[in-house]
């Protein structure tokens, strides 16, 4: 195998992190993971940790200035620890098992007596995958290029009904779920499908690309948006009473350049979440949107190990209409759409472990 091969390959293993939408727009979901293509059977371990603050609230793609400004903006801490085990079979098919924990908090003005900013908080682990993975083409023969598809299954392993309190008054407080985005779990069991590629032009500069789909049958998980109060009329007859299970996708590309046991990456990152699904309603409450980002990374390889630091950083920022808020346009012969906050970047930091 030529060292580029190689290099691409760990570059995409490392590199993979849950379809976040750097904000308030998506809420978990794990992004692909590709193998390297090897004949050595083995396991590898990853670990990955994220990082991102969302703040600025845009309206399809119009930012709210006047939020920031007024101090009335939501903002979201969001850390996670991304651990996964991969299992090379043979030099085709590889199995992998993701298990994220996740810390959030969020500090907002609405969800409390609107006046004074209170913080809500979750932490534990959010939904594993499982998948299975197999090189389309030989990789004894396909040394230029290749592709890679995954099939897996997404289960509900985070707490979807996570509760915290909230200050309705200044003297006392009520327990109810958080926000959907701190949320660590969706409570829908899901499907994901994935494709990951490259090509070599050369020992040093190649390319890659790869798409992720987690299709959501159910509809809603039955956990209120209310947050320790009661559903008004208007959230009970749009059903934005209760919390979706909403799809999520990715789509990545860029190009790959290496140096020595450096390989440095630039590319197009676009990922979100649908206002409809694939499979299954679109009904209960959700912030859909999409944010395009530019994703530079840098990953260094070593004998056992590989070790990486990808910054992806905004460059549009989107929240579409959802189910929801076009039903209420049509009822009230207006436009209705509802904000999300977003992040201007994230980080990433990770370490795959050859066994």
């Amino acid at each position: 195998m030529n060292r580029i091969y190689l290099i691409i390959a760990i570059l995409v293993v490392s590199t993979y992190q849950q379809t976040n939408a750097q904000g308030c727009v998506a809420i978990k979901g794990t992004a692909g993971i590709c193998g390297r293509p090897s004949d050595a059977r083995g396991w590898e371990l990853n670990l990955n940790n994220r990082y991102f603050k969302s703040y600025k609230h845009f309206v399809g793609t119009e930012e709210q200035h006047h939020r920031e400004e007024e101090g009335s903006n939501v903002i979201n801490h969001s850390y996670e620890l991304d651990i996964t085990a991969i299992r090379t079979i043979n030099s085709r098919w590889s199995i992998a098992m993701t298990v994220p924990i996740m810390y959030f908090a969020r500090s907002s003005l609405y969800e409390h007596d609107g006046r004074t900013r209170h913080s809500t908080h979750s932490f534990g682990i959010g939904d594993a995958r499982v998948s299975g993975y197999r090189w389309m083409f030989d990789p004894k023969t396909s040394h230029k290029g290749n592709v890679q598809l995954g099939l897996g299954i997404k289960l509900p392993t985070g707490n979807y009904t996570y509760m915290d309190y909230f200050y309705k008054k200044a003297d006392s407080s009520v327990l109810g779920p958080v926000d959907q985005s701190i949320q660590p779990g969706d409570g829908g069991t899901g499907i994901t499908f994935e494709l990951n590629s490259f090509y070599n032009f050369s020992h040093k500069l190649g390319v890659y690309g790869g798409f992720f789909y987690l299709i959501n049958p159910r509809e809603v998980n039955g956990t209120s948006t209310a947050r320790g109060g009661t559903p008004n009329a208007t959230a009970k007859k749009y059903n934005t009473d209760v919390m979706s299970v909403p799809d999520l996708f990715m789509v990545r590309g860029g190009l790959s350049y290496m140096v020595k046991n450096l390989n440095v990456a630039g590319g197009i990152r676009v990922e979100g979440l649908p206002s409809s699904d694939l499979i299954g309603g679109d009904r209960g409450f959700r912030r859909p949107g999409y944010i395009v980002s530019a994703e530079p990374s840098i990953t260094y390889v070593a004998k056992k190990a590989s070790f990486n630091v990808a910054v992806p950083f905004a460059l549009k920022r989107n929240r579409t209409q959802s189910d929801s808020d076009k039903r209420r346009s049509a009822d009230l012969g207006r436009h209705v759409q509802g904000d999300a906050a977003f992040a201007d970047y994230l980080v990433s930091a990770g370490i795959t472990i050859r066994l």
